[in-house]
């Protein structure tokens, strides 16, 4: 087992196979089987051709599709080809357990004034394209003196961004203001 929390997991697929084969890797990454999914953590959903999105309510929605248009709907909290390799699948639930948002390779995120989590206000203010700069290069590890380095700016101007980025995102870290700019689709690492 990992050293991740194990999550209790459902698992909705018409195809019985293909059930038994999403269970047997949830439980290789050492996530337990959910009844149902008023008693999960996260519920998975192979939608099949022809079949129609579940609505997303209760807990974090792992939609796998083939279906073109549904990977920027807000609603679900991954949106995957079915034909996803087994580590990536695994690692896509690790990271919608963290909180973040995932979506198939080459999918432009939904737009982050569309997508909030739970918890989470919509009314969070629009970054600037250098707020935005800023935060990215915050999420790769940079100091305020590297970044600032970076962009030909001063540290106090990087600091003075860094209030503002804080604020728009009602974070109190520079990793809380990283975590949600990446849930909310504003950067990608």
């Amino acid at each position: 087992m990992s050293a991740r929390a194990a999550l209790r997991v459902a698992v909705q697929a018409a195809d019985p196979v293909r059930r038994q084969g999403l269970l047997a890797l949830l439980a290789e990454a050492g996530h337990a089987a959910a009844d149902a999914p008023d008693d999960a953590d996260l519920v998975v959903c192979d939608l099949g051709p022809g079949e129609a999105p579940p609505a997303a309510s209760g807990p974090a929605l792992v939609l796998l599709t083939d279906q073109p248009g549904l990977e920027r709907d807000p609603r679900f909290a991954a949106v995957l080809l079915r034909a996803l390799a087994p580590a990536a699948f695994q690692a896509a639930v690790a990271a919608v357990a963290a909180g973040l948002v995932v979506r198939m390779p080459g999918a432009a995120p939904p737009p982050a004034a569309e997508f909030h989590p739970a918890g989470e206000e919509a009314g969070v203010g629009v970054l600037t394209p250098r707020e935005v700069e800023i935060l990215a290069l915050i999420g790769e590890g940079l100091s305020n003196k590297e970044v600032a380095r970076r962009l030909g700016i001063s540290t106090h101007t990087v600091k003075f961004h860094l209030e503002a980025i804080f604020d728009k995102l009602d974070a109190g870290s520079r990793a809380e203001a990283v975590a949600k700019g990446l849930r909310r689709g504003v950067i990608e690492l």
